[in-house]
C-alpha cells in the first residue's frame, strides 16, 4: 500500500463529483418518472460546490477530510437527498478516522457505515428501490473480490454488481420517497438513486483503472 491513502480518496471524491455534475441531466430524467425530477439537479448543486471548495477542504487524515466533503453536501444539496449523502459521508468519515493510509478491510467497513447511515437516516431497507440496492450489492462484490489473492479489478467488479442491481430495481414497488405515493405504477422504471451509484461506481473504476492499472490497491 502506499504511505498514504489520501490521494487515492480524493480522487474517488472528485471522480464522485465530477461523475454527478456531469449527469444531471440524466439523473433528473430518471427521477421525473415517479418523482418530482429535482434528484439530478440537487445532487449536481451539492458536489458542484465540493469541486470549487475542494482545494480548501482540511487533509489532516482521510477522516477529517471526508468531514468536511459531508459538511458541503449536507448544506448544499436540497431535499431529502442532502441528508442521506451527507450521513453517508459522515459515516465513512467517523469510521476512517484519523488514519492516513486505508486498508482494503477500512475501505468496506467505511461502506457499510455509510450503507448503515442511510438505512438509519432514510428507514429504507434492501428492497425498498433506493440508492441502497446498488450500493449494497457494489460493497458487497467489492469485499468478495477484494478478497481473493491478487484483488485484480476489484473495483471493475463493484461497478458492474451496481450496475446489474440498479437495473434490477425497475421490478421493485417504491417504498421511500416521493416514489412511493405511485405505488404500483412504480414498477417498470429503474430508482434514480440507485442508477446513480451505478454511473458513479463506473466511473470510480474507470479513473482508477487510468490511474492505478486493475489492481486492488494504489502502487
Amino acid at each position: 500500500m502506499a504511505d498514504s491513502s489520501l490521494p487515492a480518496v480524493e480522487m474517488v471524491v472528485k471522480t464522485m463529483a465530477e461523475t454527478v455534475v456531469a449527469n444531471e441531466e440524466y439523473f433528473s430524467q430518471l427521477d421525473a418518472v415517479v418523482a418530482d425530477g429535482d434528484f439530478g439537479y440537487s445532487l449536481a448543486r451539492g458536489f458542484s460546490a465540493v469541486l470549487a471548495d475542494f482545494d480548501q477542504f482540511d487533509r489532516a487524515n482521510i477522516g477529517t477530510f471526508l468531514k468536511k466533503v459531508a459538511l458541503v453536501i449536507s448544506s448544499r444539496v436540497g431535499g431529502a437527498s442532502g441528508p442521506l449523502w451527507g450521513t453517508a459521508f459522515l459515516r465513512a468519515a467517523s469510521t476512517a478516522g484519523d488514519k492516513q493510509t486505508l486498508a482494503p478491510s477500512d475501505v468496506i467497513a467505511m461502506l457499510r457505515a455509510a450503507a448503515e447511515g442511510i438505512q438509519r437516516r432514510g428507514g429504507a431497507v434492501l428492497g425498498d428501490k433506493t440508492l441502497l440496492d446498488a450500493l449494497i450489492p457494489a460493497t458487497d462484490a467489492l469485499e468478495a473480490a477484494l478478497a481473493r489473492p491478487d484483488g485484480t479489478a476489484a473495483i471493475q467488479f463493484a461497478a458492474e454488481a451496481a450496475r446489474r442491481a440498479a437495473e434490477a430495481t425497475a421490478s421493485m414497488i417504491a417504498r421511500k420517497g416521493r416514489a412511493a405515493y405511485t405505488g404500483e405504477r412504480s414498477i417498470g422504471s429503474v430508482d434514480a438513486g440507485a442508477v446513480a451509484i451505478a454511473v458513479i461506481a463506473e466511473g470510480i473504476s474507470a479513473a482508477w483503472r487510468e490511474r492505478y492499472g486493475t489492481g486492488k490497491e494504489p502502487a
